[in-house]
């Protein structure tokens, strides 16, 4: 029974209208529709060699008949595959019989059935079809969410970029911040690792069994494969990779995924402070009719956003982590361990974006509190000694840095205090009165600035 309740995976589940986008790309139907494209270009690209006159230019009809069969795959096409695996017990192949099969019908096409794979192994087709995949989950569905986030979240930089706020290194009281300048700190930050998802170069080869075009010499010494193999791997919008054994050696795929990772944990970060400034009461949470936050505590709203964002970009983080220290690794010149974990890469890629959405929509709830933020503000006069004690130093007053660790650490700090302390000083009059009118709330050096730049 094919039902959301008896699915395995939250993704397929739980999770499954948020996954919706990349259901097309990395599901089995997914890759079979890339393995076809690539067996079909592989045929046309043949046909255009003129070194290999067995396979005669295709006539343009020729070339829709091929083109159509990848993009028309259907899932009735997908079903008809998995039919003939069942046979064959092996993937690849399944599909190279089932493009024969569909160019029955087109005289021309029958003529040159067995240039179909030609020189190929699985994973000359395998590679291609993956990098495809990658690079159509990043392009289609992974930068456009994180460009919605990171909108988002330079949008509040902004917004709260005047709005004071007690910074709590090591979870003590420290020099003011404001709330924006907080945004734009992630904003920086998750903008670098999403240019460096977007950077990864995804690589990709046909080059025969063990990577040195053996059988392809043998067959047409006078071809230039290399050059060959190049002009089809880039015609496909890949980057092109000379050296490998049988199998492209994954590297790229463990650089984006690496970078995924980094993305992710940036977003780890911004997640648990949100959930620690929602518990300081520095942030309401939008209230939805009909919804409950604890199944016997009426009065709450717990920030589930943030913790569903959390686990599962921890999810997604531990695969990544496997695929970077897997994937680059095969025995010798080719072993299948490879095999089944690149099937998990849309597994990855799902929590990701789980993740993604479920940080997206606690942020779109967050109403910022001014009057709490204020108020902890107001509490905690101790943070100007770091300001005093700094002037002092410039205007050589005895211990200064000594003076202030007497008066504020572990004390009690006054607004009268500080300044009476201040009034103490020694300083040129136009400092001390500068010290005088300054609060908490006005020590944020050049913090609203840096949010608005973000």
């Amino acid at each position: 029974m094919n039902h959301a309740l008896l699915a395995l995976s939250p993704l397929d589940g739980r999770y499954a209208a948020k996954v919706e986008a990349l259901r097309p790309i990395f599901s089995e139907f997914g890759l079979m529709q890339r393995r076809v494209l690539v067996e079909v270009r592989w045929l046309i690209a043949l046909s255009d060699e003129p070194g290999i006159p067995e396979v005669a230019p295709f006539s343009a009809a020729a070339r829709d008949t091929l083109q159509a069969i990848a993009d028309a795959f259907s899932v009735s096409d997908g079903e008809r595959v998995k039919a003939i695996e069942r046979e064959t017990n092996h993937d690849v192949k399944a599909i190279e019989y089932f493009i024969k099969e569909r160019l029955q019908a087109t005289p021309e096409l029958v003529a040159v059935l067995e240039f179909v794979h030609f020189a190929c192994t699985s994973e000359d087709i395998n590679n291609l079809a993956y990098s495809l995949m990658l690079r159509d989950a990043r392009e289609q569905v992974l930068l456009p969410s994180l460009d919605q986030l990171l909108e988002r979240l330079r949008g509040l930089s902004v917004a709260f970029a005047a709005q004071p706020m007690l910074s709590r290194t090591h979870g003590q009281t420290a020099s003011p911040t404001t709330l924006g300048k907080e945004f734009a700190n992630v904003v920086a930050r998750l903008e670098r690792q999403r240019n460096q998802i977007a950077g990864v170069e995804l690589r990709g080869k046909i080059n025969g069994a063990v990577g040195n075009y053996n059988a392809h010499v043998v067959a047409y010494p006078e071809v230039d494969w290399p050059a060959f193999s190049r002009r089809f791997v880039e015609s496909l919008g890949l980057d092109f990779n000379p050296m490998t054994t049988q199998i492209e050696p994954h590297d790229c795929i463990a650089e984006i995924g690496d970078a995924g990772r980094r993305a992710n944990t940036v977003l780890i970060d911004f997640a648990r402070d949100i959930w620690g400034y929602i518990s300081l009461g520095y942030f309401r949470q939008t209230l939805k009719a009909g919804e409950v936050g604890s199944s016997t505590m009426p009065h709450k709203v717990n920030p589930i956003d943030f913790e569903n964002a959390e686990g599962n970009f921890g999810i997604a983080n531990a695969l990544f982590e496997h695929f970077s220290a897997k994937l680059p690794i095969s025995r010798w010149q080719r072993d299948l361990t490879d095999s089944t974990v690149l099937r998990a890469l849309g597994t990855a890629f799902g929590h990701s974006l789980v993740a993604i959405d479920s940080l997206s929509k606690g942020v779109a709830k967050l109403q910022m509190d001014p009057a709490r933020l204020d108020a902890d503000l107001d509490a905690s006069w101790e943070v100007l000694a770091e300001a005093v004690q700094t002037v002092m130093r410039r205007h050589g007053l005895p211990s200064p840095y000594e003076q202030l660790k007497a008066l504020t650490r572990g004390q009690g700090i006054t607004r009268e205090s500080m300044r009476d302390f201040v009034q103490s000083l020694d300083l040129p009059e136009a400092d001390k009165q500068r010290l005088l009118a300054l609060t908490p709330a006005g020590y944020t050096g050049l913090a609203e600035s840096l949010a608005r730049s973000s």
